[in-house]
């Protein structure tokens, strides 16, 4: 993962804030990327060195122990608040914003929400879940394929998640990287659509074994893809037998009750 292959380099990342009736306060300008690194700078002699037996070494133990500390910063944050934070991953078009649309529009009033999203480019995103009674930021990672504890320091910083009860943390698209990085979330929900095949959390166990509860997405497609729900809750078990499982379409609203019902709102 990226730990080891060296995507997590030091990058910037750019913050856009919208606030509950979606008007933006844009925090464009970028922010480095507190990772520290290892030897990085190009070389013009010609001796070769072999780095890649240190690499866990010299970049994967510093990356998690610094974005570690910045986490139990972010929970003590959450803690002291009241706020439960919810870190949603998946991969890429598995139905998180929309997911996120439908709870927040069934929220209304009852239960103050905040939004954290992350992607590399854009603010598709948040342009979708804008104006739906709850402030939005939308982190641009640039080129790292997951947040990490210090973006979402900063965005708590700039009162992202200020008078919210429940946060949701839309990770960037991927099924390796986010689970080896600890935001300070209260708790992780991972999303498995229909359309990804039954064996997917064989495939990438390391996400769903994190998890407190499974959704499994797009429930409405089910029929149309050929989708084998119990071969696809067996192989969730085998990974993660003590998680919940919920089935539910964010388009039909099928199952949206009992995800609300989950989230005590």
């Amino acid at each position: 993962m990226c730990l080891d292959c060296g995507c997590n380099r030091p990058e910037g990342f750019s913050l856009h804030a919208f606030d509950r009736e979606g008007k933006l306060a844009d925090h464009e300008h970028p922010h480095d990327h507190e990772h520290p690194h290892a030897h990085d700078h190009p070389h013009d002699h010609a001796h070769a060195h072999d780095h890649a037996p240190h690499r866990s070494v010299t970049i994967a133990q510093p990356i998690l122990g610094e974005n570690d500390r910045i986490a139990e910063r972010n929970r003590g944050f959450f803690l002291g608040r009241g706020i439960r934070a919810i870190n949603l991953m998946s991969s890429p078009g598995a139905g998180k914003t929309a997911l996120v649309a439908a709870t927040l529009d069934r929220l209304a009033s009852r239960t103050p929400a905040a939004v954290i999203v992350g992607d590399l480019q854009t603010l598709n995103d948040a342009e979708r879940l804008r104006g739906r009674g709850a402030p939005v930021v939308q982190i641009n990672t640039g080129s790292l394929c997951h947040l990490d504890a210090s973006m979402v320091a900063r965005a708590l910083e700039g009162g992202a998640a200020d008078g919210a009860r429940l946060l949701f943390i839309e990770n960037v698209g991927n099924l390796v990287c986010p689970a080896a990085f600890d935001l300070g979330e209260s708790e992780r929900v991972a999303l498995f659509s229909v359309t990804e095949g039954e064996d997917k959390p064989l495939k990438y166990p390391s996400l769903f074994q994190t998890v407190r509860l499974v959704l499994l997405t797009k429930m409405d497609l089910a029929e149309a893809t050929g989708f084998d729900r119990t071969a696809a809750e067996e192989n969730i078990r085998r990974v993660a037998p003590d998680a919940q499982i919920l089935a539910l379409s964010s388009r039909t609203g099928q199952g949206l009750d009992a995800w609300l019902d989950y989230l005590g709102a």
